[in-house]
């Protein structure tokens, strides 16, 4: 398999987590690459020129960070991080992180094309709401949650997103109160696949 991605997309550090967590990193050749200079090899295996993008053994090409994930745990059933036995509430928790991930992502972009002055705006003010929302309520969720020696790919995507944050946004500083998420995190960091993966 190849995986097109680079080091500072939270989306690729995802599938890269996914894929260490898996046992699976040496079943994958890393392709780094700018998605910003239309780099040809990106846009043949994924023509909106976005990362991650991965080839499978088969050729087929797959986008979207969370698609990649679900075949990766259909294919290699093995240390799956999407357990059946509760699909539901691992969903759920993906899509809080994918949200915090996307939020904080887009704001990152609008600052690089329209400086910081774009989070005043109607969609700026929008995006930074929802990640204290999201921030809130994953507190109020995660806060009790005990460590496990496995992981899944909610608790994967909100430690990804929590990082990118601390990572690019790091005036968008936990609140007070949320000292519980901060030891949940902490926890989830020292992993070795996101040490192994951490942005630089």
């Amino acid at each position: 398999m190849e995986l097109y991605l680079n080091a500072t997309s939270p989306y690729a550090r995802l599938v890269r987590i996914v894929l260490l967590e898996k046992g699976l990193s040496d079943a994958v050749t890393l392709k780094w690459c700018d998605p910003w200079a239309d780099d040809p090899a990106l846009l043949k295996a994924n023509p909106a020129g976005r990362i991650p993008a991965l080839v499978t053994k088969e050729g087929t090409t797959l986008s979207e960070s969370m698609l990649i994930a679900v075949y990766l745990d259909s294919a290699y059933p093995e240390k799956p991080v999407l357990p059946a036995d509760h699909l539901g509430e691992v969903l759920h928790l993906a899509g809080l992180g994918q949200n915090l991930m996307e939020a904080a992502f887009t704001t990152v972009i609008a600052r690089k094309h329209y400086g910081n002055e774009i989070d005043e705006s109607e969609l700026g003010l929008r995006r930074s709401r929802a990640i204290q929302r999201l921030l809130k309520q994953l507190n109020s969720e995660l806060g009790e949650k005990q460590q496990a020696s496995t992981i899944n790919l909610g608790e994967i995507a909100i430690a990804v997103a929590l990082d990118y944050i601390a990572f690019r946004l790091p005036e968008v500083s936990l609140k007070e109160g949320s000292s519980q998420l901060q030891a949940w995190h902490a926890g989830v960091a020292a992993r070795g696949s996101f040490q192994q993966t951490a942005f630089i």
